[in-house]
């Protein structure tokens, strides 16, 4: 049977790379369990069959247990990948649950692979952040804030029905009465039952120490998304694409609602995945943070990033800080009537050592109006300020590297978001988020070296 089965796998087919690639995985080294059979007692399935499993479930939008039980005992493709074992759903979403960490480290085995056979050289990458939907809905999700509102609208119910109450038992009579004060009673009922629930449920998030309790999925958290008042319940998935040829280098996955402490976090996880001694490393304005640019400067990675417009200057028809003009040499700012603010003195704030400007020509300047409501205009300048300036310059120039950026990054997601539905992850909690998007990652690697040099340059790769 086996040989027939072959006569349906052609040589250039996807199977053969998912083959190929997990035999030459070194199971037990990536922290696979049970790749050495028990001496006593029936042998278990080998984790190379179950990770050949998964891998071409994500590789087919295929990423249920349920299903892939199905497709082994019916997908010629799976009985030849598998030899025709038919593991069952328990095994296999057992395999998933216990062995993320070895299910990563095959993950960034393929990055590896790439960059080995010098397919991924990785001299610039773009990195970027998406929030994917955990299994919690919105209702299952409670803050402080919600907790108040739903108490509110919730009181209001009890004085509405004690209200009807005391009307029904004023103006009506006999059975039909009892029977409208029964009801409006059990709903009143229920509703205090509610609040009780409520304010049990507030006592609990104060020892929350992120002000947030879920209750279908503890690790998911409530995420604001760039569509005006709304949002999600889930995680926030970080990548740092390849701009050369947007594999996926490096990815992690957090329940931080934003991303200004995770620019080093990730560049740094881009650089040593890579091996390199420098590298240059694109980002939104999301990622801002002086401290991170100086740690990335630390670490031999350029950073191109632009600024948040904090100040409503602009929208006020006033002078911005970015209409002054700092004066290297002469250590001042020339603000736009010509005058220099020169250097006053030197603070620290949040350990940020912050430099003080003005000048005392203020008072009597004919744009006045325009700069500063105050006796004077005064500009601070971080002790590192030519870091931001230095990203910010380079937002500037033919490459235009956030189309470059754009166009690189947002892709995957795009593409990752298609394959895993409306519903996203299928798993609760982060450690099995984390391995869900690991094996979507792999998924999406494999496709686009295959894209890149074609399954039978893949094969050679890896058998060398």
């Amino acid at each position: 049977m086996s040989d027939r089965l072959e006569d349906w796998i052609g040589e250039d087919h996807l199977v053969r790379v998912v083959d190929l690639f997990v035999d030459e995985l070194d199971l037990p080294a990536l922290g696979f369990a049970r790749s050495a059979p028990a001496r006593t007692g029936r042998p278990g399935y080998h984790p190379a069959v179950l990770l050949k499993l998964f891998i071409y479930g994500y590789l087919n939008r295929i990423p249920s247990s349920r299903r892939l039980e199905r497709e082994a005992g019916r997908n010629v493709e799976l009985m030849w990948l598998t030899g025709r074992l038919v593991p069952d759903h328990k095994t296999i979403a057992d395999f998933r649950r216990d062995n993320g960490p070895g299910i990563r480290r095959s993950c960034a085995q393929f990055v590896e692979l790439s960059r080995r056979i010098g397919v991924l050289k990785g001299a610039c990458v773009a990195i970027d952040g998406s929030k994917f939907r955990a299994v919690n809905s919105r209702d299952r999700n409670f803050t402080k804030g919600k907790i108040a509102s739903r108490i509110a609208h919730l009181e209001a119910d009890v004085e509405r029905y004690i209200a009807e109450m005391v009307r029904v038992d004023r103006q009506e009579e006999g059975e039909v009465r009892a029977e409208k004060v029964a009801h409006l009673a059990k709903r009143y009922g229920r509703v205090r039952q509610h609040i009780q629930h409520l304010q049990a449920m507030g006592r609990a998030l104060a020892d929350a120490p992120d002000g947030q309790i879920s209750l279908t999925d503890p690790d998911a958290r409530a995420m604001a998304t760039s569509a005006r008042n709304s949002g999600m319940v889930g995680y926030n998935v970080q990548t740092a694409v390849d701009t050369e040829t947007h594999l996926i280098v490096a990815h992690e996955v957090t329940n931080q609602g934003h991303d200004r402490d995770l620019l080093v976090p990730m560049a740094k996880a881009a650089k040593d995945a890579l091996r390199r001694d420098e590298m240059h490393v694109l980002a939104d304005k999301g990622y801002f943070s002086g401290r991170q640019i100086l740690a990335c400067h630390k670490a031999r990675i350029t950073t191109t990033i632009p600024r948040p417009e904090t100040s409503g200057n602009r929208l006020k028809g006033m002078y911005e800080k970015a209409n002054f003009a700092y004066e290297a040499n002469a250590d001042i700012y020339r603000c736009p009537a010509g005058e220099a603010l020169p250097y006053r003195y030197t603070t620290e704030e949040d350990g940020l050592e912050l430099r003080r400007y003005w000048t005392s020509e203020c008072g009597t300047c004919l744009m006045k109006s325009r700069c500063t409501t105050g006796k004077e205009r005064r500009i601070t300048r971080w002790a590192h300020e030519h870091l931001v300036e230095a990203a910010r310059a380079r937002l500037i120039g033919p490459t235009e590297p956030m189309t470059i950026r754009r166009g690189t990054v947002e892709h995957p997601f795009g593409t990752i978001k298609a394959w895993m539905g409306t519903s996203h992850f299928l798993t609760r909690r982060l450690r099995n988020v984390k391995t869900e998007i690991a094996l979507n990652v792999l998924a999406y690697n494999i496709k686009r070296m295959v894209a890149l040099i074609g399954v039978q340059g893949l094969m050679s790769a890896l058998k060398a």
